[in-house]
C-alpha cells in the first residue's frame, strides 16, 4: 500500500459554471492569478460565455472600460486603472490566416506588460508563447437555454508547471 502524500499542485482544472454570474466569478477569481506576460486562449462556441468570462477578469484585473466582444475591432485594449497590467482582449474568429494575421496586432509586443486573452484562437496564437492558459468552455448538452458550462482549465509550459487551479474552484 503506497503512503499518502500530498497532491501535486492541479495545472488542469474542471468546473461547472451554473449561470452567468458565476462566469463571471470565475473570471474574477482566475484575475487573481494571472499576471503580465500571461496568455489565457479561450474555446468555447458562439454564446458559451467567452466575453462573460473575459468581463470578469477586467473587473478582478481592475481595467478602464466595458468589456465587450472586440469582434468588430478584432483587439482592445483596456488599461489598468491601478498598478496591475492591462488586458489585451482578443477576438481571433475572423482572422483565418493563422499567426501571420496575429503578428499584424502586435500582440508579442503586448505579451510581456500585459494579460491576454483571445477568443477563437485555436491554432492562431500558439507560437506566441509557449505558456498559456486554454480555457474550454462547453455548454451542457441538450436544452440550449441552459445556463450550465462546463469549464476545462488547462495550464501549458512552466508558467503554469507549478501552479494550483484549484483556488479557482473556490
Amino acid at each position: 500500500m503506497e503512503a499518502p502524500h500530498s497532491p501535486a499542485p492541479a495545472t488542469a482544472l474542471e468546473l461547472t459554471v451554473n449561470s452567468p454570474g458565476q462566469m463571471g466569478e470565475l473570471g474574477r477569481r482566475l484575475a487573481k492569478i494571472l499576471r503580465p506576460g500571461d496568455l489565457v486562449m479561450l474555446t468555447g462556441e458562439l454564446g458559451a460565455g467567452k466575453t462573460t468570462l473575459t468581463r470578469g477578469l477586467g473587473e478582478g484585473l481592475g481595467v478602464r472600460g466595458a468589456v465587450t466582444s472586440p469582434t468588430f475591432v478584432i483587439a482592445r485594449v483596456h488599461p489598468s486603472l491601478g498598478d496591475g497590467p492591462p488586458l489585451v482582449h482578443v477576438d481571433a474568429y475572423r482572422l483565418g490566416g493563422g499567426l501571420d494575421e496575429m503578428e499584424d496586432l502586435d500582440l508579442d509586443v503586448s505579451l510581456p506588460d500585459s494579460v491576454i486573452v483571445v477568443e477563437w484562437g485555436d491554432g492562431k496564437v500558439e507560437d506566441l508563447s509557449e505558456d498559456r492558459l486554454h480555457v474550454l468552455i462547453h455548454r451542457a448538452v441538450g436544452d440550449t437555454t441552459d445556463e450550465v458550462r462546463e469549464v476545462t482549465l488547462r495550464g501549458i509550459g512552466a508558467r503554469w508547471a507549478g501552479a494550483d487551479l484549484t483556488v479557482l474552484s473556490a
